[in-house]
C-alpha cells in the first residue's frame, strides 16, 4: 500500500493564480486539492500591505492535497520556479486513512 501524505502549502493571496494554475495544468494530472482563505499572524510584516499592517493579519491562501509520499518532492519542484521560495511555506503530515463515502 502506498504511503499517503497531506501536503500543506501556505502562500500570499497574490500568488493564488500562479499556484493553482501549476497544480491544475500539470500533466499527468495531480490529485485534487482544497484551497481556502486564511489570515496569517506573524511578527514579520516586511511584505505586508499597509492595510495588513494596520489589521495585524496577512491574507494567505492554504492548499491541502493528499498524495503519495513520493510525489511530494515533485509538487514542490513544480512550484519552485513560479513562487519565490520564502513566499511559500509547506509541510507534510502522514495520512492514516483516506477514502470516499458513496
Amino acid at each position: 500500500m502506498t504511503e499517503l501524505r497531506r501536503l500543506t502549502l501556505i502562500f500570499a493571496a497574490a500568488h493564488e493564480a500562479e499556484v493553482t494554475s501549476v497544480l491544475i495544468e500539470h500533466s499527468p494530472p495531480l490529485p485534487g486539492f482544497t484551497l481556502f482563505k486564511a489570515e496569517g499572524h506573524s511578527s514579520d510584516f516586511t511584505h505586508a500591505s499597509p492595510r495588513e499592517q494596520v489589521r495585524g493579519r496577512i491574507e494567505r491562501r492554504v492548499v491541502w492535497m493528499v498524495l503519495p509520499k513520493e510525489a511530494v518532492a515533485q509538487v514542490i519542484e513544480l512550484l519552485r520556479p513560479h513562487v519565490r521560495q520564502k513566499a511559500l511555506l509547506w509541510w507534510t503530515e502522514p495520512v492514516e486513512d483516506f477514502g470516499r463515502l458513496m
